[in-house]
C-alpha cells in the first residue's frame, strides 16, 4: 500500500513551529515517532488528524491551506474512523460527564468488549475498583494522569474493534507519549494492549514517544512482526524538521555496550560517604522508606564521593518528594540527613539552606524544565546569579553550550528567549545550569526527559564525567532500562510509601 505523505508547516505569531517535508507513515503498519520533546511530533499529528485550531495556527498541508485539509475526504475519514490519544489526557475527557458516560459515547456506543479492555488495564484492580473510577467525574488532579490515559488508551482500542466491525477502509489511531505518567509495569500493559490490537485489527498506527527503551521491550516482545513495526525519528536541521528511519540496532547495540559507572578517584579514607539520608521521613501523611531490594528492609541511602546512585520506585510513591525534603525545599518530619561533616534536619533554617547548600554543596535538576527555567529569559541570562567557581567565565560557559548542543548552535541561540525553545533545547539548558556547579553532590530528576538518541548519550557522558571528578550523583528516571545498565548494582536503591493505620 501506499504510505500516507504529506508536507506540513505550522506557523504561530509569525513564527515558524514545524516545518517538515515527506512526513511519511507506512499504512497498515505501527510507526514509533521518537525524538525530542517540542520539535513539532504531536503538533505534526494533530495537524493531519484534523485537530488545529485555524484561528490559533497557521497550517499548511502539501501547500495547501489547513482548512482545505481539514474538509478533505481524508482529514474526515481519520476522525471519522481513528481515535486520537492526546499527550495531556485532560484535553479530551470532558469534566462535566462520568467517565462511564464518555467511555461509551458516540461512535464507542455498542463496543462489546469494554470490561475484557479495562480489566486488561487495570491488573490486579481490587473489586469494584474500575467501576469506581467510572463514576468520577474528570479534574485536575481525579483520576490521576495515568489513569486518565488509560481510559483514553481503552477508549482507543474500543473504536478500534468497531472500525474493524464496521469494515472502515485502514483507519489511522495516534497514541501520543500514552505512558508518559505510567512506571514501566504499566507502560508495558498498555503498550501490549496496542500491539495485541494492532496484531488483530491491523489498523495505521502511530505512536510517539522519546522512550527509547520502548525499542527493546517490542524487540523483545513482538519480534515476529518487526516487519510491520516502523521506528523513525524526527530531528531538527538548520530550523527544519527531518524525518528519518531509526535503526533498532542504534540503540540496542548502544546499550549492550553501556558498562556500569565506577568510581573515578578514590576518596580519603574515612570521608568516602558525603552524603547519608536516615529512613522513616514523613510527609503528607505517610512515611519513606529506603531498602536495597523491593520491599525489603529499611536502611539509609549512602552516597559515596565519585560514584553514581539509582533510587528506584512506582509513580506516586513520592520520589521527587523526598529528594526535595533532602535538598530543604519541602518539610519533612523526621529528617536526619549528614552532608559531609554537617547534620540537616527538618528544623534547619531555610537560611543555612540558602548560604550554604544550594549550589554549593547540593544543587538538583528538577524534572520538568519549564518549572525551573525562567521561559522569559534569554538563554545567555540562564547561567546569570548562579555561584559558578572562577574558572567557568562567558567563554568558557559557550563552549559547554557548543559541546552540548552538538558543536553548533542556531544564529542568535544566546540572545533567544528560554520560552521559544523546544523541550529538549530546555532539558538541556536546565541540566547544564547544575552541571557547571562545583556541588559535591548531584540529584538528577528525570534527568532524560524529552531528549533524543544522541542528546542522551551527551548527557550520560557528562555525568559519567562528573563521577571521574569526584561527585557524587543520585538519579530518578523512569528509564530503568538504562540506568540498570549505568548504575552499579550495589548503589541501587528502592523507595516505599506506608501509611498510619
Amino acid at each position: 500500500m501506499t504510505p500516507y505523505r504529506f508536507d506540513i508547516r505550522i506557523r504561530h505569531n509569525r513564527r515558524t513551529l514545524v516545518e517538515i517535508e515527506a512526513f511519511h507513515l507506512p499504512k497498515g503498519k505501527v510507526t514509533f515517532l521518537l525524538g525530542e520533546s517540542g520539535i513539532g511530533k504531536s503538533l505534526s499529528a494533530k495537524a493531519l488528524f484534523g485537530l488545529l485550531e485555524t484561528e490559533e495556527f497557521d497550517a499548511r498541508i502539501d501547500g495547501q491551506p489547513y482548512a482545505d485539509h481539514r474538509r478533505s475526504p481524508l482529514a474526515e475519514r481519520f476522525l471519522r474512523e481513528g481515535f486520537f490519544v492526546f499527550q495531556e489526557p485532560s484535553t479530551h475527557l470532558n469534566p462535566l460527564m462520568r467517565l462511564e458516560d464518555q467511555i461509551s459515547e458516540g461512535s464507542l456506543a455498542g463496543a462489546p468488549a469494554r470490561a475484557a479492555i479495562l480489566a486488561q488495564l487495570w491488573q490486579e484492580s481490587r473489586p469494584g475498583e474500575i467501576q469506581s473510577l467510572l463514576e468520577v467525574y474528570p479534574k485536575a488532579n481525579r483520576p490521576s494522569g495515568g489513569e486518565k490515559q488509560r481510559i483514553l488508551c481503552a477508549m482507543a482500542f474500543l473504536k478500534m474493534e468497531l472500525a474493524a466491525r464496521h469494515g472502515a477502509a485502514d483507519p489511522l489511531f495516534v497514541f501520543d507519549e500514552p505512558t508518559g505518567n505510567l512506571d514501566n509495569r504499566y507502560r508495558d500493559i498498555v503498550l501490549e494492549e496496542i500491539l495485541r490490537h494492532f496484531r488483530q485489527f491491523r489498523p495505521t498506527v502511530l505512536l510517539i514517544t522519546h522512550d527509547y527503551s520502548m525499542i527493546s521491550w517490542v524487540t523483545r516482545q513482538h519480534g515476529d512482526i518487526l516487519e510491520s513495526i516502523n521506528f523513525t525519528e524526527l530531528s531538527l536541521e538548520e530550523g527544519r524538521g527531518k524525518l528519518r528511519e531509526f535503526q533498532p540496532r542504534t540503540y540496542l547495540g548502544w546499550l549492550s555496550s553501556r558498562q556500569p559507572v565506577r568510581s573515578g578517584r578514590e576518596a580519603p579514607e574515612g570521608h568516602a560517604t558525603i552524603l547519608r539520608v536516615e529512613s522513616g521521613i514523613s510527609v503528607y501523611g505517610r512515611t519513606l522508606g529506603f531498602s536495597r531490594t523491593p520491599g525489603g528492609e529499611g536502611c539509609p541511602l549512602a552516597l559515596r564521593r565519585s560514584s553514581m546512585a539509582y533510587l528506584k520506585a512506582p509513580s506516586g510513591t513520592g520520589k521527587t518528594t523526598i529528594v526535595k525534603i533532602m535538598m530543604g525545599l519541602v518539610r519533612g518530619r523526621n529528617l536526619r540527613m549528614q552532608l559531609g561533616s554537617g547534620i540537616l534536619s527538618e528544623a534547619t533554617p531555610r537560611r543555612l539552606w540558602q548560604e550554604r547548600i544550594w549550589g554549593k554543596r547540593m544543587t538538583m535538576v528538577f524534572q520538568h524544565a519549564d518549572e525551573a527555567l525562567n521561559l522569559r529569559s534569554r538563554v545567555r541570562e540562564v547561567f546569570e546569579g548562579l555561584p559558578l567557581p572562577e574558572s567557568r567565565t562567558a567563554e568558557a560557559i559557550g563552549a559547554e553550550l557548543l559541546q552540548f548542543f552538538g558543536g553548533s548552535i542556531p544564529r542568535g541561540f544566546l540572545d533567544q528567549e528560554v520560552g521559544t525553545l523546544s523541550g529538549g533545547q530546555k532539558q538541556r539548558l536546565n541540566l547544564l545550569r547544575s552541571l557547571l556547579l562545583d556541588a559535591d553532590v548531584l540529584i538528577l530528576d528525570e534527568p532524560l526527559n524529552g531528549l533524543d538518541f544522541t542528546s542522551m548519550q551527551r548527557v550520560l557522558e557528562l555525568l559519567e564525567r562528573k563521577v571521574k571528578e569526584g561527585r557524587a550523583l543520585l538519579l530518578i528516571s523512569h528509564n530503568e532500562e538504562i540506568f540498570d545498565a549505568l548504575v552499579a548494582p550495589e548503589n541501587i536503591y528502592y523507595l516505599s510509601a506506608s501509611f498510619p493505620e
